[in-house]
């Protein structure tokens, strides 16, 4: 199953009633965001900011700068801006280890617009989460300011719990399924994955829309048949949040994971799955997934609150990716994420003046995406692998 596959988002047709044959797959492109309104708002500060674009060969192009003034004051405040930018792209050289082009010879101010192009054409090659930076003039100081964001691709990532379920009460199985349950626990407890059988996740509120839709509409031949995918789902969820909820999976992680014995492919990847948690979860005992949430910024004087898709709602554990009831939950969700204009994503800024600088970066979110990808395609795959 392809899990990049693209979704498009046209005009929205209700299908409680009818069986839904193709359906959306758990982490797939819900939708690509339109360019003109993902972007990112000029921030409330009202500093002078000077962007590099997406667009790096039309980096010089786009960049703006104060008018050079044949004067005494004007010189002089060029020439401190100057003495700040280099120092400045000195620290932001040394922080990602960059060899930066050497443009002090370059009149000004040329020299920083080649400099800031260069610094963007290679901390593109070298820094798989680099986003841009900002030079910024506040206060009479210039200064940079980078970002590194996880570009989650307009994906879901809804990890479906029947398959384990399933496999739990397969003899054949039941030890591959008590280490993914260690997976899900860990992912659970600590990672803070959202569950959809609590109140306060998406996904519930998601779930007990389509009861109310089928409690409601007309019988039909489906309406018995669609009562009972739900209740499934609702007793489905219950049991295995009961045995995510105990602890003893995370304290016997090591021990399943060191004792287990792989029979066919399935398993090997079940097991590299599990060991890639397990390091995850050494490396990183408390860090949750939301660590790193930031929303983009926002027009100040803009007061609509909805359109911003947050990560708790396209990460989450769900059911099942099958079905009519997943088709139906795919449709809504589709439909409403059309409605917002970016997403939330993890993403860490940093200033390079005079304040120290930090060493944080997405190396956790990293491995932690590649992890449900993995395990969501891993669950998926379940019901065709037979020993």
């Amino acid at each position: 199953m392809n899990y990049a596959a693209q979704h498009h988002i046209g005009s929205y047709q209700h299908t409680r009633t009818e069986t839904t044959t193709a359906v959306t797959p758990t982490v797939g492109r819900v939708r690509q965001l339109d360019a003109k309104t993902k972007g990112r708002q000029q921030s409330a500060e009202r500093q002078t900011e000077i962007r590099t674009d997406s667009n790096v060969a039309n980096a010089i192009l786009k960049c703006t700068f104060l008018p050079k003034l044949k004067t005494a004051q004007s010189v002089q405040a060029c020439q401190k801006t100057e003495r700040d930018f280099y120092k400045s792209l000195s620290r932001l050289a040394e922080h990602y280890s960059i060899e930066p082009m050497q443009t002090q010879d370059f009149e000004f101010p040329y020299n920083i617009t080649l400099s800031m192009w260069d610094m963007e054409t290679k901390l593109k090659r070298t820094n798989i989460n680099w986003d841009g930076f900002k030079l910024i003039q506040n206060s009479g100081k210039t200064y940079f300011v980078s970002e590194e964001r996880y570009n989650t691709g307009t994906t879901l990532y809804y990890i479906p719990i029947k398959p384990l379920f399933k496999m739990l009460k397969d003899p054949k199985r039941k030890k591959t399924a008590q280490l993914l349950l260690s997976v899900c626990s860990y992912l659970y407890h600590i990672v803070l994955i959202p569950y959809y059988r609590q109140e306060e996740s998406y996904l519930y509120w998601l779930y007990e829309t389509m009861n109310d839709w089928v409690e409601q509409d007309e019988e039909t031949a489906e309406t018995e048949t669609n009562k009972r995918e739900l209740r499934n789902a609702e007793y489905i969820g219950d049991k295995i949040e009961q045995k995510l909820f105990n602890h003893i999976n995370l304290k016997v992680f090591e021990k399943r994971l060191n004792r287990f014995k792989s029979v066919d492919t399935f398993d090997s990847e079940c097991w590299k799955i599990a060991r890639n948690a397990f390091a995850l979860y050494t490396e990183y005992p408390s860090e949750n997934i939301f660590r790193n949430a930031t929303l983009p910024e926002k027009d100040p004087y803009d007061n609509d609150e909805n359109e911003i898709i947050g990560m708790e709602k396209y990460i989450s554990f769900i059911a099942d990716i099958k079905g009519w009831l997943y088709g139906s939950l795919s449709d809504t969700i589709n439909n409403e994420f059309s409605e917002y204009g970016a997403m939330e994503e993890p993403t860490i800024s940093k200033r390079f003046d005079v304040s120290e600088i930090p060493t944080t970066n997405l190396d956790f979110e990293n491995r932690l995406f590649a992890l449900l990808d993995d395990l969501c395609t891993i669950l998926d795959d379940y019901k065709t692998t037979e020993k």
